[in-house]
């Protein structure tokens, strides 16, 4: 009996080439440096140390060079508390402390930030140039070996900048923690796996336009990529009502709903797309030239054309770097009643931010691809 089925297998797929010196080697020559990052303790930081945290995010994406992609990657995964009694000891109060929460379950979380080197063509194409579309995938060889310099200096500043913010720690991955050992699941495969720990085999991925599913987990994606999605006003934090009183606030950060306060296997997704800046502001000015001239016909080409004007003002004055921005968050579970109400509870995480709430099912396989760990320069344009 013949097989119909549209199957093929990951090795003919996969977009990866090598691993080598700390760097993942796409296929396509993209050159990714990966990190883990020590974010600060939740609850503990207040206002002005997120305004501080921000703005050395903003200072450190301005030393990337152009046609870079940062992917920060956080994973929030349901696990057990197991007491580790060697550590703790066996005083009376730190046993009873280890009974009394041992096997609760709580969200671990585990952050990892990706810096890829890509080129103006990777950067614009779009969904259906994807390695999961093309049949057969031509590795091409860097030449320009000053390109790769520039960029891992870049790189090596780039992690300066943070470490030495006090609130931030990078640790560079190496080899055997990106493609695994024998004994040990690289972050690769636990991605694929979509399992924090060590995985003993790989199961199968099932990718259509109406449902993905990775063994026997399926998943459910939100994404946050229009500016029609986001509030009138974003900031870097808010108050927490919860645990605020009347005389000292608990800051919480803006995506904060989106992070621990979801209580649910998933992981969220950070893109942001270093261009050439001038050639974004030159299309920008031509598009404040267009409103403009239809601002007869419509009121809100006239507005559109303001807030072109107004963004154009102070990206000019203040030297400010345009780059493109998306966010998405996957989540996934293997029974179907509990996915409904992870798919609400990530719909209404998203509503209490300010955001409209999208649930993307037609692009699923093509953003899960993209979140491969080195493969964020195959995210459609």
């Amino acid at each position: 009996m013949r097989n119909v089925m549209k199957a093929t297998t990951l090795e003919s797929r996969f977009p990866l080439l090598a691993v080598e010196h700390g760097c993942i080697i796409s296929k396509d020559a993209d050159i990714t440096a990966a990190f883990e990052v020590e974010l600060p303790e939740v609850y503990t930081v207040t206002a002005e140390e997120y305004e501080g945290i921000h703005a050395t995010w903003c200072k450190a994406i301005k030393v990337l060079p152009d046609y870079s992609v940062l992917h920060k990657q956080d994973w929030y995964v349901k696990e057990e508390y197991h007491p580790d009694w060697q550590k703790t000891g066996t005083g009376f109060l730190a046993r009873s402390n280890g009974m009394h929460f041992n096997e609760r379950p709580f969200l671990n979380h585990r952050c990892y930030l990706f810096l890829t080197k890509t080129t103006r063509e990777r950067m614009r194409r779009q969904s259906n140039w994807s390695t999961l579309c093309r049949g057969h995938i031509i590795p091409k060889e860097i030449r320009d070996r000053e390109t790769v310099l520039r960029f891992m200096e870049a790189v090596e500043q780039f992690a300066r900048i943070l470490n030495d913010s006090g609130h931030i720690r990078l640790r560079r991955l190496s080899d055997d923690e990106l493609a695994g050992t024998e004994k040990e699941t690289g972050i690769v495969g636990r991605y694929l796996a979509l399992s924090p720990g060590n995985t003993d085999c790989l199961e199968d991925i099932a990718m259509s336009a109406e449902e993905m599913r990775v063994g026997s987990n399926r998943l459910c994606l939100h994404t946050l990529s229009d500016t029609e999605d986001l509030p009138a006003a974003v900031e870097t934090d808010y108050r927490y009502e919860r645990l605020s009183t009347d005389r000292s606030d608990c800051r919480l950060s803006f995506a904060a709903p989106l992070g621990l306060l979801l209580s649910c296997n998933h992981i969220y997704n950070q893109y942001v797309f270093v261009g050439n800046s001038d050639e974004e502001l030159r299309r920008f000015e031509k598009s404040a030239r267009n409103m403009q001239s239809l601002s007869r016909y419509s009121r809100q080409n006239a507005i559109n054309c303001e807030w072109i004007e107004e963004y154009l003002n102070e990206a000019h004055s203040q030297g400010l770097k345009s780059v493109r921005a998306h966010f998405n968050v996957m989540a996934w579970s293997d029974d179907g009643e509990e996915l409904k109400r992870i798919r609400n509870d990530v719909g209404s995480q998203l509503a209490s931010m300010g955001c409209v709430p999208r649930h993307n099912t037609t692009d699923c396989p093509t953003l899960f691809w993209a979140g491969i760990p080195g493969n964020a320069a195959d995210f459609p344009a």
